[in-house]
């Protein structure tokens, strides 16, 4: 019987609402009329409850029409104890309620603490991340270093090639003048050898010829040969006064 009395009770104010709205939607079709145009399709209600619902019911019963039907079913349902309140349902009751309490107490406080939490992973994360690229993009700086050194090697080992090959002509430069030297020292000695040959052959016909001459010189010659010379220095004596 409480049910029931709660029932009418319900609907009588209801109904008058309805009765209300819909007298001003017959006065004001064109507010009626933009208020049931969905300004967002797919926009939902209550989280959950499509925009169309309302629209439909707007079109039926007015503004009042959603929420009159949803106070009504829920007054049907639990008069004719289809939903039956025992005393677990007031125990979800006040879990509900002290599930509310505890979002909107405790809520900002452990939100702030997670968000703090959170931050901290992240920046940790970020940490990490960041010390990772600074190591790969060392290893890759290293690596672009020992690219330079490995072309710098081979560098080194064209200069060292030329160094090489300057140093055997060097010493083929060195050994063809060696050879040079001594074929001019023996071409020297070999001319040396001729001209002291020579002299000596100079010297031996000359000692000859002069040991000759003076062997086929007889003494009564050479006394003659020495008045003669004594005779041409005196008048060369005597012309030289008279001069």
């Amino acid at each position: 019987m409480f049910s029931r009395a709660a029932l009418l009770t319900a609907q009588r104010p209801l109904t008058v609402a309805a009765t209300r709205s819909a007298a001003a939607a017959a006065a004001q079709p064109a507010a009626v009329e933009r208020r049931q145009r969905p300004e967002h399709p797919g926009k939902v209600r209550l989280g959950f409850l499509p925009e169309e619902w309302f629209q439909f019911f707007y079109n039926k019963t007015g503004v009042t029409g959603p929420y009159t039907f949803g106070v009504g079913l829920i007054t049907y349902l639990c008069s004719k104890e289809i939903y039956v309140m025992e005393h677990e349902y007031y125990s979800g009751l006040s879990l509900g309620i002290m599930a509310i309490i505890a979002v909107k107490k405790l809520g900002p406080v452990i939100s702030k603490w997670a968000d703090g939490e959170i931050d901290k992973i992240e920046s940790e994360w970020k940490e990490g991340r960041e010390g990772e690229l600074k190591v790969l993009s060392d290893a890759i700086e290293a690596e672009k270093k020992e690219q330079w050194r490995a072309d710098g090697a081979l560098l080194l080992m064209e200069a060292k090639k030329e160094n090489i090959a300057l140093q055997l002509e060097a010493a083929f430069r060195e050994r063809a003048m060696n050879v040079y030297s001594e074929v001019k020292r023996r071409l020297d000695y070999q001319v040396e050898c001729r001209h002291v040959e020579r002299r000596l052959n100079q010297k031996h016909m000359v000692n000859w010829i002069t040991s000759n001459v003076l062997a086929s010189i007889s003494p009564q010659q050479e006394k003659e040969t020495l008045n003669k010379c004594i005779a041409d220095l005196s008048a060369l004596a005597l012309r030289v006064k008279s001069a």
